[in-house]
Formats: C-alpha cells, structure tokens, sequence
C-alpha cells in the first residue's frame, strides 16, 4: 500500500487535495469539478493560508461552473499550440484539409507573437479588430476578403480547441462568421494588354545579357503562357508539377467553313485538337485541369531546352511523360528552382512596359491578375458552363459569380469555352505598340 507524503493532504475527501511538489516550498492543490481534476497553485508556502486559498480557488470553481464560464484558462500561445498539434497529427494521418498548412503557418507568424499571450478568455471581438487593425498597419495593406476569411478560419481552429478543453464554452467565444468588408473588383488584363503581355515576353528574352538571365526569362515566358491557357493559381499548382502529373490528348475534329475551292465545294478545316490533362495540388487539394494548345506548346519548348526532345504532333512528349519521371517541370537545365524570384521578374517587365497597374482598379497587378484574367476572357468571350469553368479553377460557382458579378455571370453562361478566346489573342492588333519596353526605347535612342 502507497504511504502517504508528509507534503500531501486531503482537505475534503476525493474533491480537495494539497501537497508540495518536490524542491517547491510552494503548496499546489487539486480538486474536482464535474468529475474532472484540476489543478492550481495556491502561491502560498505557508500551510494555513494554502489550505484557505484551496477552498476559495475550489468554490470559485463551482461558481464558474454554475455560471457557464470555463473553470479554468489557458494563455492563447498554449491553445493555439494544441490546435496546431490537431491539425498536423490529422494531415500526417490523411485526415486533414491541405488548408491546413496554411492555418498554421498564420498561427504561427501572426497570432502567437501578437496574441500569444493573452488568456484565451480576454480574446473577444475588441481583440480581434484591434488584431486586424495592427496587422494593416504593419503590412501596409488591407487584408483582402480572401485572406481575412482564411485568418478567421484559423481564429476558429484556436477556438474550437479550447471549447473542446474546457477552456472556452460556446457562450462566451467570438463568433466570427467570415464576414468581411465589401468585395473590391480584382485587378486583371485587358483583352489587348494580353496581347502586348504575350507580344513582349520573346524580346525580353532576346535582350537577356547572359544565358542564365535568359533562361530564367524563358521560364517566366513559360509559366505566364500556362497561368494565362489554365486559370490555374500561381504558385505551388504549376510550379511544383511534374512531367507524371501530365496526360496528353488528342479529339481531331473537322471544320466545314462558308468558304469554297476551286470546284465550288465548301472548305473544310482539319485540326488535331491537341489539349492535355495536368494533376495539380493546391488550396483546395487534387484535381484535373485542362491545357489546351498554348499549355502544349509550352510543355514542347521546355521539353527541347531542357532535354533536346523534340515533340511529334500526334504523339508529343512520350519520352517525358511516364509515371516514373519525377522531375519537375518549371525548372532550368540543371534543375534548380527559381520561383523565388519569378514574382521581381514579373513586377520589373510589367513595369517596364507600363503593365503594372491596373487603370480600373489602381492595384498592382501579379501573377494572380492572370488568373482573373482567365476567369474574365472566359465568361466574356467563350463557351464552357459556368461549373465547368468552376471545377477548372478549383473553385465554387458562388465564388465565381461573387467576383465576377460585373461580367453578368449567369447572362454569360453559354461563353466560356476557349476557342475565341486564343483567336482574338493571337489577332495581330497594333494596339501592343503601346506597351513598349521603356528600356529598350531608351537604348535604341542612345544607339540612334
């Protein structure tokens, strides 16, 4: 049978106890409240006054208790810490969302140091907005409406863990619904900024002075020309995939055109129909999207710089795209990433040929703006309902419709196919003589 320590004692027998911990003249004790032990300190040494600070810290208790206030609390870091081990122990089990990593990466840079510590229960909707209004101040930005969503969703993750521990209840944690201010219109390309954009990127990669510049400028060309054919969300989708993640396909299909041949017959035009399927992981996980022409093409003129492959018309690409290959696509010869520094290239060529701020909006447009761009030609110019156009951006229709409203989504719904898109693209259209590249002009002049 267990002896009982000198440094323990039973002040209410199964519901109070005092003792000492080891080294510690500090008595700590510990008591029942909805059969659940808890335990605190009484930051007392002397034996007395401990005993009458257990009894307060125990009836206290059952007074939050009665009262539906959590008995005990917890500083935010701790929560958020537990959070973070619940998330990553259900991402390493399959269990998780891939919103996941981006959840704890914001607890971790932007909650824990501004809020960490903060007990959990002193976090109400004061706290929050002050959190927010700091945070703009810091960065120098208003937090768009997707962001401020993610940043609460992660709010939530903290407090749903500490309503499971007991240390919040549903009564007194904020409630954040996701509602933000009011939708801005997203910064995008014009139809002939497009044009120019696409028109400019081959001098821009004649007039790079070494050959290290111009293969990183062949790799922008590369990436703008897919983020621009797929929609796709600039970053990890296209960066981190590989030649296994690609299915080629081909629908030829005929053409009979109002023109007529030499016998009077009516032409028709032929076309291969070229396309492929591309597997990309991102935001919201794994899914197919579509490459068509540009995206082939693309893949074509890395697979000859980087390999010497070059591509046959009805079966390009076979000695690339096999399920062993692990290699990466948007990568230089020698394999090393630059994706570091795509985001500075693109700012200096948009600035450069008086591409880098949208008139409409006045944001300055990134890779991101040729996502909306894709959404917008789509809806204004082309053929493909509306949910497919959805499940290819790897989004909901509502959020479609939602930033995009301007466009007359549903009126639109018969035009987002692709075809008249790349048509009135490839136009040759003086109008991207206005966008010249201010460096060039200059040394030109000089050279004159």
């Amino acid at each position: 049978m267990a002896i009982k320590k000198e440094t323990t004692h039973q002040l209410i027998n199964r519901n109070l106890t005092l003792y000492q911990r080891e080294h510690s003249q500090v008595w700590q004790c510990r008591f029942k409240v909805d059969n659940k032990w808890i335990r605190a300190t009484t930051k007392e040494t002397k034996f007395d006054l401990a005993v009458t600070k257990a009894k307060e810290l125990l009836v206290e208790a059952e007074i939050r208790k009665r009262s539906g206030i959590p008995v005990v609390t917890k500083r935010f870091k701790d929560i958020a810490q537990l959070a973070i081990d619940r998330m990553e122990r259900d991402l390493k089990g399959g269990l998780g969302k891939v919103i996941y990593k981006d959840y704890i990466r914001i607890i971790n840079q932007h909650f824990i140091p501004s809020l960490g510590q903060r007990l959990i229960t002193n976090i109400d909707y004061d706290a929050l907005q002050q959190y927010y209004t700091d945070r703009e101040a810091k960065y120098g930005a208003v937090l768009s409406n997707s962001h401020r969503k993610t940043q609460n969703a992660a709010f939530n993750r903290v407090f749903d863990e500490a309503v499971v521990r007991g240390y919040l209840t549903d009564s007194n944690r904020p409630k954040l619904d996701g509602k933000t201010k009011e939708t801005q219109r997203r910064p995008a390309f014009e139809l002939h900024e497009v044009r120019a954009l696409l028109k400019n990127l081959g001098p821009y990669i004649e007039s790079s002075r070494t050959k290290d510049v111009r293969e990183r400028r062949e790799i922008l060309r590369d990436y703008v020309e897919m983020l621009i054919d797929t929609g796709a969300r600039p970053g990890t989708e296209l960066l981190d995939m590989k030649w296994k993640q690609i299915r080629f396909m081909m629908n030829p299909i005929s053409t009979v055109t109002d023109q007529l041949d030499e016998d009077g017959e009516a032409i028709e035009v032929h076309s291969l129909n070229r396309s492929c399927e591309l597997t990309v992981k991102g935001k919201t996980g794994q899914r197919q999207i579509i490459g068509r022409l540009p995206s082939i093409r693309v893949l074509e003129r890395i697979a000859q710089r980087n390999y010497g492959v070059k591509s046959s018309i009805t079966d390009p690409l076979a000695e690339l795209i096999k399920p062993t290959n692990d290699d990466y696509i948007f990568r230089t010869k020698e394999g090393r990433d630059v994706s570091d520094i795509l985001n500075h290239m693109f700012d200096n060529f948009l600035a450069d040929h008086g591409l880098l701020i949208d008139p409409k909006t006045n944001q300055k447009r990134v890779f991101y703006s040729l996502r909306h761009t894709y959404a917008t030609l789509s809806l204004t110019h082309d053929n493909v309902p509306i949910h497919t156009l959805a499940k290819q951006m790897g989004t909901s229709v509502l959020m479609i419709e939602k930033h995009y409203s301007h466009l007359q989504v549903i009126q639109a719904i018969e035009q987002l196919r692709g075809t008249n898109t790349r048509r009135l693209i490839e136009v040759e259209n003086k109008a991207t003589d206005n966008y010249p590249s201010k460096r060039r002009t200059e040394i030109e002049r000089q050279v004159a």
